[in-house]
């Protein structure tokens, strides 16, 4: 169950078995079925979760009533609200799953257990927000920058994987375009 998310972390820095054995006692697994919300808006989000298998979307709704897709996590992928994690306020998110999905988590006071146990890990979680501020920076530069259609051929080459196992409502809300016109532009890729 653990070898998964060691790897992940080993990418980061390098852990004795000892320290990993920390690490582990610390999650908590949880199989948590299709359509559940794992958060919803003015809920306070206690976890960050590690996707072992299945997938998750983050959203919000907008003042017009339609949800925005802000991310759709996969295996490997870590997924929480972090503003809300840790400053323990009520979350303006949602988070629920897509498909069934097996999870490994931390609470704060088991974060904190670890980073007052294995100090290495604050490394591990740097590097964890570093590339979702990436990520994020990217997404709204290409938002605002590129056409609709350059955005999902981009999208398509970065998750090979996310459209085959999401409503595709879900990418023309992350693509910021109505499904309509996804379907326009789903057409005229196909036929290059």
């Amino acid at each position: 169950m653990f070898e998964q998310i060691n790897k992940y972390v080993t990418r980061c820095h390098t852990f004795s078995k000892a320290e990993l054995d920390i690490f582990n006692s610390l999650l908590k697994h949880q199989s948590v079925p299709k359509k559940t919300f794992l958060l919803r808006e003015g809920e306070v989000c206690n976890f960050e979760a590690y996707i072992i298998k299945g997938c998750i979307r983050t959203f919000y709704i907008d003042s017009n009533g339609f949800e925005v897709i802000l991310q759709l996590g996969i295996e490997d992928w870590w997924v929480s609200d972090i503003a809300s994690f840790n400053e323990q306020v009520p979350s303006k998110l949602f988070i629920e799953t897509t498909e069934d999905c097996e999870l490994l988590y931390l609470t704060p006071q088991t974060k904190e257990d670890l980073l007052f146990k294995v100090p290495k890990f604050e490394r591990v979680f740097r590097m964890m927000i570093q590339r979702h501020l990436s990520a994020t920076q990217n997404r709204l530069i290409n938002n605002i920058a590129k056409p609709a259609q350059e955005r999902y051929l981009e999208f398509i080459n970065r998750y090979p994987t996310i459209p085959q196992r999401v409503a595709q409502h879900y990418i023309a809300s992350y693509l910021g375009i109505s499904p309509e016109f996804l379907s326009k532009i789903r057409a005229k890729v196909s036929k290059k």
